[in-house]
């Protein structure tokens, strides 16, 4: 039968017999003799190791009415460490079997010594093993890249207990919990307190020296800006590493997103893949440098400022990253503005690739006469374009004409006109920018349209076509059909896009015209089977008989007042008037 004794370890009230007793106070008076030289911190090392100790008792002992035995002493010194590390005699725990020390595992705590919003950054970095300024890169990531950070971030905030003892920091690290590392931990804080005191009086005696601290000293009012400065200081500091984490995820996904890019107009090409599958910027296209060059001086033009960024809010987030060193930065720099150049002659290029206008003109006779009906229809090619309808259209695509890549678009004017004589005709004219005018006329020139007259029917392709690289000259055709007086035309709906404000004397919208027929009069088009009811004010306007016409035929104004008529003519002859 053995006495039992209550004791206070840490807190904890225990029941323990004598002979565990004796056991448990040898082993703590052998560990405060082997601190008893260097008493710094000694009350604290005790203190934690008595807390851990309560700590590990509490784990085996199930009930209050449970007495701590010998056994339970033994088990725990194995846990804290040997005696020999601490100098003590060996007898005193000659009956302790010498076994492999315990490791710990790691344990979730939050890092209250490196914390920026509670320590969870910290604490998850210490548990997974990495460093800390990448875990929180992974939670700017959370919040600001898919939003489900800011649910979690609170949860773990409060769920997550905080490491306050020595013996839960060393489990937050994965360190053995015993009494070796309590006290290596101990003495750590207390030179780290240490430093800090003495830079503290330092820097209180360097104060106490100057004048202005002999002289006087601080008022209340002073203590208040102090606290005040201090509280707005502290806020900078946290909206300092909000913007370091914006910088970051810029950074970040402006990179992605270049290597993407570049990948997409360089490696796609290499592949086999045409300008069709890749948006190219204008200044691409018909360069004089090479398209990989020109991809690798856009990624790295955009690239390197972005880097830059990133370092720059990592050094905001963390003061432990290391800056670029000059040779690096050198580097950097020189790369970069070799890439604006490149940039800057590429564009140059391209401006003076579109600097002029160039046109090339056609005229072609139309076997119509004054008594005939003309009826015009647009046309298309199924096998060029998988677009839905045919229309005019101001973008241009990519399109295979037997096997050749080529440009093709649908920016056509039609414009209806009446004719001077009894022939009817169509001049067609073909627009297009160049380096100069003789490049620019010339790739008028070789501007793909073809238009087929079967009897009195008038079929005009909807598109035309044109070499790939000219998708940024500014392309099109103009087409006027010039008809004798008193003849008839009918515009089928596939003109519906493409007529260009047409005269006529009902002052009707183009987009209305077609689907009826028109008498061609010397004031303009007259429909003989519209609607009255849809002309308004400007038809009775119109009935004026005022006319004026500037085309490639010069100027022609025509008044009618009456019976009184008068007609202006302006061409290369000189001035005629009627």
């Amino acid at each position: 039968m053995n006495k039992t004794i209550n004791i206070n370890l840490g807190g904890i009230f225990f029941h323990i017999d004598e002979i565990a007793y004796q056991k448990l106070k040898r082993y703590l008076d052998a560990i405060r003799k082997s601190l008893s030289d260097d008493p710094q911190g000694r009350d604290e090392i005790i203190n934690d190791i008595e807390h851990r100790i309560g700590e590990l008792l509490s784990e085996r002992i199930t009930s209050e009415r449970q007495v701590v035995n010998e056994n339970d002493i033994d088990d725990i010194t194995k846990i804290m460490g040997k005696p020999e590390d601490y100098l003590v005699d060996e007898e005193i725990f000659e009956d302790e079997p010498k076994t492999k020390r315990h490791t710990n595992t790691k344990k979730l705590f939050r890092d209250g010594d490196d914390k920026f919003l509670g320590g969870v950054c910290s604490g998850l970095a210490h548990y997974v093993g990495i460093d800390v300024i990448w875990m929180r890169i992974i939670w700017l990531v959370l919040l600001f890249g898919f939003g489900i950070g800011f649910l979690i971030y609170p949860l773990l905030w409060i769920l997550i207990p905080q490491a306050e003892t020595t013996a839960e920091k060393l489990q937050m690290n994965g360190e053995p919990v015993n009494i070796d590392n309590i006290e290596r931990k101990i003495r750590e804080e207390f030179s780290d307190v240490s430093s800090k005191v003495k830079d503290g009086v330092n820097d209180i005696s360097e104060k106490v020296k100057s004048t202005e601290f002999k002289n006087k000293a601080k008022s209340g009012f002073q203590d208040l800006i102090d606290t005040v400065g201090s509280i707005l200081l502290a806020i900078f500091k946290v909206i300092g590493k909000f913007i370091g984490a914006i910088l970051i995820l810029i950074a970040t996904l402006t990179l992605l997103g270049l290597i993407i890019g570049a990948f997409s107009w360089g490696s796609i090409k290499i592949l086999g893949f045409g300008p069709d599958f890749v948006s190219y910027p204008p200044f691409f296209f018909n360069s004089a440098i090479p398209l990989w060059l020109l991809v690798t001086f856009t990624f790295i033009a955009i690239g390197i400022p972005f880097v830059v960024l990133f370092m720059i809010g990592l050094r905001i987030l963390s003061s432990n990253i290391k800056s670029f060193s000059s040779t690096t930065k050198l580097s950097l720099l020189g790369v970069w503005i070799v890439s604006l150049l490149g940039l800057g002659f590429a564009g140059i290029n391209f401006a003076t690739q579109t600097a002029v206008n160039g046109v090339f003109r056609s005229t072609t006779e139309l076997p119509i006469t004054k008594t005939d009906t003309l009826k015009i229809k647009m046309i298309g090619d199924d096998n060029l374009s998988n677009r839905r309808e045919l229309r005019k259209r101001y973008d241009s695509e990519i399109v295979y004409d037997n096997e050749i890549q080529k440009l093709y678009s649908s920016k056509i004017n039609l414009d209806i006109k009446t004719a001077e004589n009894t022939i009817g005709y169509i001049k067609i004219r073909k627009n297009s920018e160049g380096s100069n005018r003789l490049k620019a006329n010339n790739d008028s020139e070789a501007i793909e349209y073809q238009f087929n007259i079967n009897n009195t029917n008038l079929l005009l392709n909807g598109y035309f076509l044109s070499e790939v690289n000219n998708q940024f000259k500014n392309q099109s055709i103009d087409i006027t059909i010039y008809l004798p007086v008193n003849s008839i035309l009918y515009l089928d709906k596939s003109t519906r896009s493409y007529l260009n404000d047409i005269d006529n004397i009902q002052n009707i919208y183009d987009g209305d015209m077609p689907k009826h027929y028109y008498k061609i009069q010397e004031d303009g088009l007259k429909c003989l089977d519209c609607d009255p009811s849809i002309f308004g004010e400007d038809y009775k306007n119109k009935t004026n008989h005022f006319k004026l016409n500037i085309d490639d035929n010069g100027v022609k104004l025509k008044v009618k007042d009456g019976k009184n008529k008068t007609e202006v003519k302006i061409d290369e002859n000189g001035i005629i008037i009627k």
